[in-house]
């Protein structure tokens, strides 16, 4: 059973590949981008090897603890879990827990993240080469620590999917797991701008990361090249409970995942009809009450809203009190105006419903749109007047929010156009947010870079006028910002939702298919 789910694995990766060509270009980008960092990485351990004063031990520390925690955490936060082999796809098989587990994790260690963490841990291990019994130690570590990597990923990610189905913890647990990995980033970059890292810092860090689960496995073969056969025994015993914790805790979430899988939880509370009895009973109404729902319930519509306080955060440690932190608003306003760009792929099969209805493409449009922006004027209002206020530049306030407004009109504007042209895999509804569809990573990078490009063209004429009157603290001229702001991207909405209500009444049945498709 194991061997029939890695073969299943491959073939599904083949035929995807033959579907479409855009698979194959996103495939051979991602290994290129694999092998010069697996090159790196060899080459700087070969380096390391023969290096003197001798610091292969703290080197293979920090570089492992890295690469455990970047699995253990990333899959929550960018790419997600791969799910080509999706195990409630096998709730109504009676294969073995075990078998399945197994399977599964080994099926994890094929792509190009796997393949590249597996030459990573051989080369890290292969430093050790001056000593035999290091070496030796180095390898079964190595495989211990890709091991960790792989299941504590299915561990977090199935941990955090159970959780993160319940309303009231999905923005707080999306929070916690974005906020350490992108403040990191900003964190260590102005400590080495201020020069605070050190040779003892960093000694000091790989000796508490040792002990830790992410560093114990790698500081085996540094303890046994040194004779430190205690140290060693207790780490090696630290990293083995770790793998332990985690394939027990994924254990117990594809169990339970298995059992109750989260699209058949339904309330029974009595909630009414929300937000339908609160706007008017008509196609612009309807449309426009659904998408509240989603934004209020959907924890992928919760996931995007998380990550801009986040930014905030990171933009703060950036430059404490300085300009960087004025871009806050500007950079929400695209984020969550560019939100509505997969409304339509989001909706999935329930689509038809938009097309069996006498909803016109223009309601349609129209009411996403305006979901979106009630949610995203007073948080891109507040971030503005919020970041103006902490970086002392209150006569700014004007500018930014001209910018701001512009830029959010013109991504609603430009997302209603996208969204009924193109539709790839996402998550379906009740899915865990915290994995990939295959075929997604591609055509949504693409839609992104896109967007932003076209965003940015289109908005030159506030952001030149923002600039000035931020530069020269012109009031006057920030009012002039605010007024080609608002009426430039009001009228970019106008077009971008008349154009895409066109769009989609023509397109409709197309996308509806290619969605029907990718289930």
């Amino acid at each position: 059973m194991v061997a029939h789910l890695v073969r299943l694995k491959l073939t599904l990766l083949r035929n995807a590949l033959r579907r479409s060509p855009w698979q194959v270009v996103g495939l051979v980008v991602a290994a290129l981008y694999g092998v010069v960092a697996l090159a790196i990485v060899v080459g700087s351990m070969v380096v390391l090897s023969v290096q003197e004063p001798d610091i292969r031990g703290l080197v293979t520390v920090l570089v492992g603890s890295v690469l455990i925690l970047g699995w253990w955490v990333v899959p929550l936060i960018a790419f997600g879990v791969d799910s080509t082999i999706d195990p409630a796809r096998f709730v109504t098989f009676a294969i073995p827990r075990r078998s399945l587990l197994t399977g599964l994790a080994l099926a994890g260690v094929i792509g190009v993240p796997g393949v590249a963490t597996v030459g990573a841990a051989l080369a890290m291990a292969g430093v050790w080469w001056r000593t035999p019994t290091a070496l030796v130690v180095g390898l079964l570590c190595s495989v211990l620590a890709v091991a960790t990597c792989v299941i504590g990923a299915r561990a977090t990610t199935s941990a955090a999917s159970a959780l993160v189905t319940g309303r009231r913890f999905r923005e707080v647990m999306a929070a916690v797991a974005v906020l350490p990995v992108i403040v990191a980033g900003p964190v260590l970059g102005r400590l080495t701008s201020g020069a605070a890292i050190t040779a003892d810092v960093l000694e000091h860090v790989a000796d508490l990361l040792s002990w830790t689960p992410f560093g114990a496995a790698w500081a085996v073969p540094g303890d046994v090249a040194e004779g430190q056969w205690g140290l060693a025994t207790a780490r090696f015993v630290i990293a083995v409970a770790t793998l332990a914790v985690v394939a027990v805790v994924w254990d117990r979430s594809l169990a339970h995942a298995l059992v109750n899988p989260a699209h058949q939880k339904v309330s029974s509370k009595g909630r009414g009809l929300g937000w339908f009895d609160r706007l008017p009973a008509t196609p612009l109404g309807a449309v426009t009450a659904r998408c509240l729902t989603y934004w209020a319930r959907d924890p992928r519509y919760a996931l995007a809203v998380a990550v801009v306080p986040v930014l905030a955060v990171v933009l703060y440690i950036v430059s404490p009190g300085g300009g960087v932190l004025l871009l806050i608003g500007p950079l929400a306003a695209y984020l969550m105006g560019w939100g509505i760009s997969a409304d339509v792929a989001y909706d999935g099969s329930a689509f038809w419903t938009h097309l069996a209805a006498p909803l016109r493409g223009t309601a349609d449009r129209l009411g996403r749109v305006i979901a979106a922006g009630a949610i995203a004027v007073p948080a891109v209002t507040i971030l503005v007047v919020g970041s103006a206020l902490v970086a002392s530049q209150a006569n700014a306030i004007v500018a930014l929010l001209g910018l701001s407004f512009g830029v959010l009109l013109t991504s609603l504007g430009g997302s209603s156009i996208l969204s009924a042209l193109v539709v790839y895999p996402v998550q379906l509804p009740g899915e865990s947010p915290f994995q990939t569809k295959q075929g997604a990573s591609t055509a949504s990078v693409v839609s992104q870079l896109v967007g932003w490009l076209a965003v940015m063209v289109v908005c030159l004429p506030e952001m030149i006028l923002a600039l000035l009157a931020v530069r020269g603290g012109s009031v006057a001229l920030g009012w002039v910002t605010l007024v080609v702001g608002v009426v430039l991207g009001a009228v970019l909405l106008t077009i971008g939702v008349r154009v895409g209500g066109r769009t989609l009444d023509r397109t409709g049945p197309g996308l509806l298919s290619k969605i029907m498709a990718f289930a």
